[in-house]
């Protein structure tokens, strides 16, 4: 159910700042504007006379251009199960608060939301992932120089940086016992890398996505998928993507070595040991927690439970599916 935003004299917060930038898109767009909607921060629905489109602030002029311009350049090499930006409003850009927005195809979506917890959508998902993957590769050369190269080992050196920074605060929510493995499974897969970095700097290259979170995917009411939000991409080897995706679904699976190496794309990097060591980084638990700290959510209840179910009732699957993957890599 949508929610219009059109009180002007709404005061406060998010309100406020919805109203200013409504008022601000009546001024500029050549289209009347009836209501507006807030997705995520910095993500609106927008409803105009003409149609539905989705409108996204992106911090800099060059972030912006820079995804128009790639969307644009999938949907001509051939990969169509993405979003466009519209022309409607594109010279000049939109500009407001110190962001910068696109406006880009509304795409409905289906009443059954994609999730990895169910099994079709795992596997549609990876062959979303390697339609994809196809077409990225022959953009390599042309966005090389615009995009920075990916590097795994470094992002999560200073991801474990963080999480031992944060740990006075931490140590109130989790066990110490449970920490110290956290670190443990940490500094051997952090180890192992470093002992297989060729793994992470050979193979093909592509435009990776990376955050292949469930939430961009989207099921769509023609009942296609279609893969959304690339501000993450950056130039770097195929596994990585790969890699992150086996991380997302891990949860839904309950740590399965089994049921991942059932994944067609997923079962030969299974064989690598790169790959087994960069499985066992807590990514997602280091992730979860530098945020909390940072955003300061640990005064949210609802937040908070969401973090410590991932922490403390995954903790004896996850210790399992360790113990495989060390074993896997010794034999």
């Amino acid at each position: 159910m949508k929610k219009a935003v059109t009180s002007r004299a709404e005061k406060g917060g998010d309100g406020l700042y919805q109203n200013r930038l409504l008022s601000y898109l009546d001024k500029q767009c050549p289209f009347k504007i009836i209501q507006i909607q807030p997705i995520r921060n910095q993500v609106y629905i927008v409803e105009s006379e003409n149609d539905e489109f989705i409108l996204k602030g992106f911090s800099s002029y060059h972030r912006y251009k820079l995804q128009e311009a790639y969307t644009a350049s999938l949907k001509n090499e051939g990969f169509s199960k993405t979003y466009s930006f519209l022309d409607d409003v594109k010279d000049p850009p939109l500009s407001f608060d110190q962001f910068f927005f696109g406006c880009m195809e509304y795409i409905p979506p289906s009443d059954e939301a994609f999730s990895y917890e169910e099994e079709k959508n795992r596997k549609e998902g990876l062959a979303l992932l390697d339609d994809y993957h196809l077409v990225s590769a022959q953009l390599v050369q042309r966005y090389r120089t615009l995009l920075p190269q990916y590097k795994q080992l470094e992002k999560w050196q200073e991801r474990t940086a963080q999480f031992i920074h944060h740990l006075p605060l931490i140590k109130y929510f989790v066990q110490k016992e449970m920490i110290n493995e956290f670190l443990h499974w940490a500094d051997w897969s952090i180890k192992g890398m470093n002992n297989e970095t060729k793994f992470f700097q050979q193979g093909k290259q592509v435009i990776l996505h990376g955050d292949v979170a469930h939430h961009n995917f989207l099921r769509a009411k023609d009942n296609h998928l279609y893969l959304l939000d690339f501000d993450l991409i950056s130039v770097g080897a195929i596994q990585v993507d790969y890699l992150q995706y086996a991380n997302r679904i891990l949860p839904s699976i309950h740590w399965s070595f089994d049921e991942l190496a059932q994944l067609a794309q997923l079962k030969p990097f299974l064989k690598e040991k790169g790959f087994l060591y960069a499985l066992a980084f807590p990514t997602d638990i280091f992730r979860e927690w530098n945020r909390a700290v940072r955003e300061r959510l640990y005064g949210n209840p609802v937040k908070m439970r969401h973090i410590l179910d991932l922490t403390v009732n995954h903790f004896q699957e996850r210790q399992q599916f360790i113990l495989k993957l060390k074993q896997e890599a010794e034999s």
